[in-house]
């Protein structure tokens, strides 16, 4: 009996793999949601029905930033040239939450604007993501949240795919919005121990560092001061409908800030959650 030879047997190999393997599953029908979360294994975008996002009208402290970010967005979702945006900067001071109440204001006009988020950790994928999305008649915001990169992780190259295009070029209709507490995507020890032990430090760490200039937009967030605390909780005490003495508020919201040893948006929401709670209002967000 003639024996098969390599060839043959990894032919049959990889067409059993083939077959039990399942299939890429096929773009989702996009007028069926607003925004969608890609997930690997298999492949797939899953349509969110209700997205967790606040009011454009309730950020406060940012203000320039907020502008030019709906700016770009509003530009982008006419079908008009666009840029790529790194919002960057100190925790709690509403990064993402900008990016989602950005895309919820301009979708109310523009419909065909859709959102995808993507976790940093299924950033390989992105190449086949970006596939689904080529060609369809929306246009998309492809959102990454909490973007950086550590000690030995090349995720960063599947990430210049989007930003540079490669030889297809990045989609017409994507752009991506990411946010991260690093200007430069990398820690600062990580930069300088490269500097240190490389023959050439400057060209050690220019095609990490160079990951974010190549950011059209970089939108600085930077901590906020006691005023702007406190008129974030009363922008979400009017809108919510409690009222409350401003003598109050202030006490307590001071008080708050003081247990949690720190000062930012995401602290003015937890205490408005509290205030909330205690005094019977339902809140979503």
């Amino acid at each position: 009996m003639k024996l098969d030879g390599p060839a043959d047997a990894l032919t049959r190999i990889a067409e059993a793999l083939e077959r039990i393997s399942p299939p890429p599953e096929a773009a989702p029908d996009f007028g069926q949601a607003s925004a969608f979360v890609w997930h690997t294994e298999p492949d797939r975008l899953v349509p969110v029905k209700d997205v967790s996002r606040i009011s454009l009208s309730l950020l406060v402290g940012n203000d320039r930033s907020r502008d030019t970010l709906l700016a770009n967005t509003r530009q982008f979702a006419k079908g008009m040239p666009a840029n790529n945006a790194l919002l960057w900067g100190a925790r709690g001071m509403g990064k993402s939450s900008l990016v989602k109440a950005v895309h919820g204001a301009v979708n109310e006009k523009s419909p065909q604007l859709k959102i995808v988020e993507i976790q940093r950790e299924d950033l390989p994928s992105i190449g086949r993501c970006l596939n689904l999305l080529r060609g369809a008649q929306e246009r998309f915001l492809l959102f990454c949240d909490d973007l950086s990169f550590g000690h030995d992780d090349a995720h960063y190259k599947s990430l210049k795919a989007v930003l540079d295009g490669g030889i297809e070029g990045r989609p017409e209709n994507v752009v991506l919005y990411a946010t991260s507490n690093r200007r430069h995507l990398m820690p600062r020890d990580m930069i300088e121990n490269e500097r240190s032990s490389a023959i050439n430090p400057a060209e050690a760490v220019e095609e990490k560092v160079s990951l974010s200039d190549r950011f059209g937009l970089w939108l600085g967030f930077h901590p906020c001061s006691q005023d702007e605390y406190l008129e974030m909780i009363r922008g979400y005490c009017d809108a919510y409908g409690i009222d409350i003495p401003d003598e109050v508020l202030r006490a307590e919201a001071i008080e708050w800030q003081a247990t949690r040893g720190s000062r930012s948006g995401r602290v003015a929401w937890q205490y408005f959650t509290d205030l909330a709670g205690r005094r019977g209002v339902r809140i979503k967000g």
